[in-house]
């Protein structure tokens, strides 16, 4: 992770929510000293009990959010794509992180301090809607995907996920910037068994894999195999 110190973010071409908070009241944006973080892929954003110190803006790229879970097994909770912001779940109950995030490509975020959100999210009605709604979808995201370990069959969550990042790709043919193991982590099945489930959804014309590059040919009847799970 390479850091840049007092980035100027009248520069940024994602600006996030707090920045026309600071133009509104005439504020300099150079006073947020925000760090400006560039990563490779894999590089760890937060870390699952450390320290919340910094609020975390997506700019560029994308991450996972997981949960770390025994025998170092993960579930991966949903994906980032800019705009997002990391730590609004640990933002007022936890001091410490109950997730992680890493980079899944190259990406950029910036981390500003957390007492300056803190104090502009109490002052300013539009910033306090606007991270609320932000805070609203995280958990939103956490409640489907509790319910879908809950429920469905693992046939059904990995029809779910399939469907979920053809979503966030809006396409139905996209490249996987997930591994098969991380396909299986977000829906806590091992990799043997995600990679027989996609083999048999290829098999079945459901859709077409190759290498990275993968394309739902049936739409309708992955939708029917997620909600029958």
């Amino acid at each position: 992770m390479k850091f840049t110190r007092n980035y100027d973010c009248n520069f940024c071409n994602l600006k996030c929510d707090i920045y026309p908070v600071l133009k509104r009241k005439s504020i300099d944006s150079k006073t947020i000293n925000p760090l400006h973080a560039q990563l490779k892929k894999h590089d760890i954003i937060c870390k699952q009990g450390t320290e919340v110190t910094h609020a975390i803006f997506l700019v560029k790229g994308s991450a996972k959010l997981y949960i770390e879970g025994l025998n170092n097994k993960s579930i991966i909770l949903y994906i980032l794509k800019p705009p997002a912001y990391i730590g609004l779940l640990s933002f007022f109950e936890s001091p410490f992180y109950f997730y992680s995030v890493s980079a899944l490509e190259d990406s950029e975020v910036c981390f500003i301090e957390l007492g300056l959100v803190k104090k502009l999210y109490i002052d300013n009605h539009d910033l306090l809607l606007k991270l609320n709604k932000a805070f609203g979808k995280s958990v939103s995201n956490i409640m489907k995907k509790i319910i879908s370990l809950n429920q469905k069959q693992i046939r059904g969550r990995i029809a779910e996920n399939l469907i979920y990042l053809s979503d966030i790709n809006n396409n139905n043919k996209f490249h996987l910037g997930v591994s098969r193991k991380e396909i299986g982590e977000m829906a806590a099945i091992s990799e043997e068994n995600t990679v027989r489930l996609l083999s048999e959804f290829s098999k079945e014309k459901i859709i077409s894999l190759k290498g990275k590059e993968i394309e739902i040919l049936d739409m309708p009847l992955l939708k029917k195999i997620c909600e029958v799970g």
